[in-house]
C-alpha cells in the first residue's frame, strides 16, 4: 500500500526548471507510486493499482528527467489516479 503524506510540500521535489512552462510543479516518488502536484495546487497520487505498474514507472522516469510529464499524463493517464490529495 502506498504511503499517503498529509503535508506533501515538505517531501516533494521540484519538477523541471523554475519558471518552466510545465503544468507539473513537484513530485514525490514512492516504491509503487508517484504523487504529483500541478499548477493551481492540485495534488494527485498515481499507483500501480489505479494507474498500472508500467505507466507509474514511466511517470517516475519522466519526473526524474524533468520533461514530458504533464503531456504524458494528459495523453495517456487522464483520470486514472488513485486519489486527489489536495
Amino acid at each position: 500500500m502506498a504511503k499517503i503524506c498529509v503535508n506533501t510540500e515538505e517531501m516533494m521535489q521540484q519538477y523541471g526548471k523554475r519558471g518552466g512552462g510545465s503544468g507539473v510543479v513537484a513530485y514525490e516518488i514512492g516504491p509503487d507510486s508517484i504523487t504529483i502536484e500541478f499548477k493551481g495546487g492540485a495534488v494527485y497520487l498515481y499507483n500501480y493499482t489505479s494507474t498500472g505498474k508500467t505507466t507509474v514507472e514511466t511517470l517516475k522516469q519522466l519526473a526524474a528527467k524533468g520533461s514530458g510529464l504533464s503531456t504524458y499524463i494528459s495523453k495517456h493517464v487522464n483520470h486514472d489516479y488513485a486519489v486527489r490529495l489536495k
